[in-house]
């Protein structure tokens, strides 16, 4: 699909945010402890958030864009890539969303430097910002468990 048009590029970054949705929803069956399984249908909900934003702007309303940078621990970015499976563990599955919500941060960096309008730029670094955000917390999670394991 190519992206000519803020309708396009829309169209894709919502289509992106219900697979975000779909994956820690299946992240979400994977974990045999309830805790673990709320960790991430938090994260399923908010990425459902991110979508309802976006259909926001298509239809013309758009959110006040947060300003505020995050913190990167960089934990995931020196992590071997893991592949999710029936037998992955909370660890497994922390690394591959630490991956994925790089990804996502990428993407939407990526969107607002070919965004043409000022607030459109701002909605994209926002959601951006809302990546880096989510990261930070598995990061953290990640930190934490694994000290634990430890």
């Amino acid at each position: 699909m190519k992206l000519d048009t803020i309708e396009k590029i829309l169209e894709f970054a919502i289509a992106k945010e219900e697979e975000a949705n779909a994956f820690y929803m299946d992240l979400a069956r994977r974990m045999d402890k309830a805790h673990l399984k709320a960790i991430f249908e938090d994260f399923a909900r908010e990425e459902l958030g991110h979508k309802q934003k976006l259909l926001g702007v298509k239809s013309g309303r758009l959110p006040m864009p947060s300003t505020e940078r995050v913190q990167d621990l960089k934990i995931g970015d020196h992590l071997v890539e893991v592949t999710p499976g029936k037998d992955s563990t909370f660890q497994d599955a922390l690394v591959v969303a630490m991956k994925a919500e790089k990804a996502a941060f990428k993407l939407y960096t990526e969107l607002a430097e070919a965004a043409d309008k000022p607030e459109t730029k701002n909605l994209f670094l926002s959601l951006a910002q809302e990546e880096a955000r989510h990261k930070l917390r598995f990061e953290i999670e990640y930190d934490q468990y694994t000290y634990k394991e430890n």
